[in-house]
């Protein structure tokens, strides 16, 4: 991992491949390595740019206040790119968004995966999950806190653990500890979401989600799809909240046709 250092302490990142540059950002239940299975499909054409959040993965935590977008700004100055088409999940798609928003003369596209909508009404079962993370996390166990988070957003609400691929879970378990144990230092100083109206976006956008997913994200998905002019919705069948982790093959294909587009 490449290192940028700055005032608020430092961002870990990767780079791959080599042609018109492309930005992953990570699920807020993940890091970078969610990423792995789809980097090579996308290399073969892109440079590919991953990172990790600040408070996430080998990136450092926070210092003082700051905004994930701003971050990504920041990242790319380094890198001299003056455009990117963003790829972002969960989070991460709100982070993609959220800077599409407030810098469109330096995106080219936007493909945004199963992301957050602003103070959206959750559903019972979304409470019920916020509630027993909470409950795990204020009696220190974090191995409980991860398991409410593996089954929430790597199982999901219609399959059971058989149903999974083999490996998966290892392979999130580390990075989602991580997530949850700077949770608290990250949400002291992270200032949220941005603002803007989603009809202000002009480039080219995909929207994605896993038909496994929990209904939520799956009614959020097509309200983004439907409030930003010219989105397009994909679904993914086979896969649930992490849809890189879940359906890589199916989503480097619906990438790779969406980029070159």
């Amino acid at each position: 991992m490449l290192t940028l250092n700055d005032d608020l302490g430092h961002l870990s990142y990767d780079i791959a491949g080599d042609g018109p540059p492309v930005v992953l950002v990570h699920a807020g239940v993940a890091d970078h390595r969610m990423w792995d299975a789809v980097v090579p499909a996308l290399a073969a054409r892109h440079t590919v740019i991953r990172y990790d959040l600040r408070g996430f993965g080998a990136s450092g935590l926070p210092t003082g206040p700051f905004r994930e977008a701003d971050d990504l700004c920041r990242l790319l100055d380094h890198l001299g790119h003056e455009r990117v088409r963003l790829v972002g999940a969960s989070w991460g798609g709100r982070v993609a968004l959220d800077f599409t928003l407030a810098h469109p003369e330096r995106v080219r596209s936007l493909a945004m995966f199963s992301a957050p909508w602003p103070r959206y009404s959750w559903s019972a079962e979304m409470i019920a999950y916020d509630e027993a993370e909470t409950a795990a996390l204020e009696a220190g166990d974090f191995d409980a806190a991860v398991a409410v988070n593996l089954d929430m957003w790597l199982r999901g609400p219609a399959r059971g653990w058989d149903d999974v691929a083999d490996g998966l879970a290892d392979q999130l378990r580390g990075p989602l500890r991580t997530s949850l144990v700077n949770q608290d230092a990250v949400g002291r100083y992270s200032e949220g979401p941005g603002s803007g109206d989603l009809a202000a976006v002009s480039v080219p956008v995909l929207v994605g989600v896993g038909k496994l997913d929990v209904a939520d994200f799956q009614d959020i998905a097509r309200r983004y799809a439907a409030e930003i002019t010219g989105a397009t919705l994909t679904e993914f069948a086979s896969a649930a909240h992490l849809v890189a982790l879940d359906a890589p093959a199916e989503l480097s294909a619906v990438l790779e046709e969406f980029l070159a587009g």
